[in-house]
């Protein structure tokens, strides 16, 4: 099964029932298969071949999607381009990876036209939603197609899209992403939590990232994606009671920022089934309050770009004892892993540790990727002793559950110990004047490396950084407590949320190597 063929069997069972909405537009599946069978047939009338690689720079909308269902049939590779990336990225990442066809949204004109004028291999330009720009219009570019595009035969290898990897730790690598990578990916979320027919989904994080991904989840039974451009936390909250959400999916910033509102109390969150939090650590403390706050309704996947968004799960019930009452062991998990794909905790030998014992989380299966695009050396490193490593330190329990220690490349070493951040900030940010932070690793004679955090407050809030290495000294002891605190007034992150650590690094490593791994 392709992304496309649940979208048709959504067709198929539910023709009537809204595919995507947005304020002023509404969409069936039977109006949005017209309109993705017209667009397939306008992309290879056109001469773009089956794997052609295509780009959509575009906000949350329905038009997006039309053109992500469009360019499915026409069986091309999606390029996914963040609108929110600078455009110097945008512009690399399209030429590297052999961009050819861009669909744009007129907010996006000029950047469309700095892509068309310095990406050699892009051909075409069309901006979705107007006539007035340089690109060609999608509605007279499709004009002459308006008649059913024919797919060959599914093939599981084939690729669907081609991911950039997160970009924190240095130049993107291009993740090949098959049609049975993405297929393993929504039968793990069909096996570990709820999801049924005319479910609601809020596209709230880009539909570049897992927001696009998960909303295709929905398609084989009918449900509807409702689009908001950007993530407004109180505008989440509101459409949470007015369209009755069931699923959305946001990184853990936006949900200290919807927690910090002091109406987050006032509305009705009855409709939810699943709020999933991805794509960095969150705050234990953070995630006991949202249960308080949003019911039994908090979700994790661990995965990453290389293997999808479920190598391990953790549904709402995974997080309560049968009294009700918050499971701790459990909330300091990643879950377990998903049924689809295999996961072992392996030492730098590739031998797998007993229960209990750190070593690195490691998969296998249909969920991973067939490798990095062009770069067979980097494919080879990440497959050694025949698993996929995904570079973060984990445990398993006895009962199987994995809790993530850190990354491998984060890990500090300091006076000869092994200090994970993670930890650290766990610690640090169950202080109520703090709203996030960072712990890195910063040169020091005495330990070669010494433990700093970086600390972002709550609005309007106050406390020394003497206070806070008293609560950890308390909580962790001598050896893992900051040896000093900065305060930041906003962490840097990466366009899907993530503290670029890197960064924060190359402050006070002027450079040196530590600085860049």
């Amino acid at each position: 099964m392709r992304i496309i063929d649940f979208f048709d069997q959504g067709v198929a069972l539910y023709p009537e029932n809204l595919a995507f909405v947005e304020p002023g537009s509404e969409i069936t599946y039977a109006q949005a298969n017209t309109e993705s069978h017209h667009i397939a047939s306008a992309i290879r009338g056109r001469g773009f071949g089956k794997n052609s690689k295509v780009g959509v720079l575009a906000p949350n909308s329905n038009l997006a999607f039309l053109a992500l269902l469009g360019l499915f049939r026409a069986e091309c590779t999606w390029l996914p381009i963040n609108p929110r990336n600078a455009l110097d990225n945008n512009i690399e990442l399209l030429d590297r990876f052999g961009g050819e066809l861009l669909f744009y949204h007129s907010s996006f004109e000029s950047e469309a036209v700095s892509i068309a004028q310095q990406v050699p291999g892009i051909r075409e330009i069309v901006c979705l939603d107007s006539d007035s720009g340089t690109g060609s219009d999608l509605r007279q570019w499709t004009a002459d197609y308006q008649h059913r595009f024919e797919m060959t035969a599914e093939n599981p290898d084939d690729i669907v899209a081609l991911f950039p990897t997160g970009g924190t730790t240095g130049k993107p690598k291009g993740v090949m992403i098959a049609h049975k990578n993405l297929e393993t990916m929504f039968a793990n979320y069909w096996a570990h939590f709820n999801y049924h027919d005319n479910s609601r989904h809020l596209v709230v994080a880009p539909m570049t990232h897992s927001a696009g991904i998960l909303g295709m989840a929905h398609f084989a039974r009918g449900g509807t994606n409702y689009m908001m451009a950007a993530p407004d936390p109180e505008g989440i909250l509101q459409a949470i009671e007015c369209y009755g959400i069931t699923h959305f999916f946001i990184p853990p910033t936006v949900l200290y920022m919807m927690l910090a509102l002091p109406n987050v109390g006032e509305f009705d969150y009855s409709s939810l089934h699943h709020i999933f939090i991805g794509a960095a650590p969150t705050s234990l403390q953070k995630l006991k309050e949202a249960l308080q706050v949003f019911g039994p309704v908090m979700t994790e996947a661990f995965g990453q770009t290389e293997a999808p968004a479920s190598i391990t799960a953790k549904a709402p019930w995974d997080y309560l004892n049968p009294d009700g009452s918050i499971n701790e062991s459990r909330l300091h998990s990643i879950g377990r892993p998903c049924v689809f794909n295999r996961v072992a905790i392996l030492n730098d030998e590739g031998i797998e540790v007993p229960r209990g014992e750190a070593g690195e989380i490691c998969v296998q299966g249909n969920l991973v990727t067939p490798g990095y695009y062009q770069n067979p050396e980097a494919t080879a490193e990440a497959r050694e002793f025949g698993w996929h490593h995904t570079g973060d330190i984990g445990v398993m329990s006895e009962d199987g559950y994995i809790t993530i220690v850190d990354r491998k490349k984060d890990m500090i070493i300091s006076g000869g110990f092994n200090v994970f951040p993670n930890e650290i900030e766990q610690v640090l940010t169950h202080h109520p004047a703090v709203q996030d932070c960072a712990v890195i690793g910063v040169p020091d004679e005495k330990w070669g490396e010494a433990v700093k955090g970086v600390i972002q407050l709550k609005p309007g809030a106050l406390i020394s950084g003497q206070e806070l290495i008293a609560l950890a000294k308390d909580k962790l002891g001598s050896v893992k407590a900051p040896k000093s605190i900065d305060f930041i007034d906003d962490l840097p992150r990466s366009p899907v949320g993530k503290v670029l650590k890197t960064e924060l690094r190359k402050r006070y490593w002027q450079g040196q190597a530590r600085a860049v791994n």
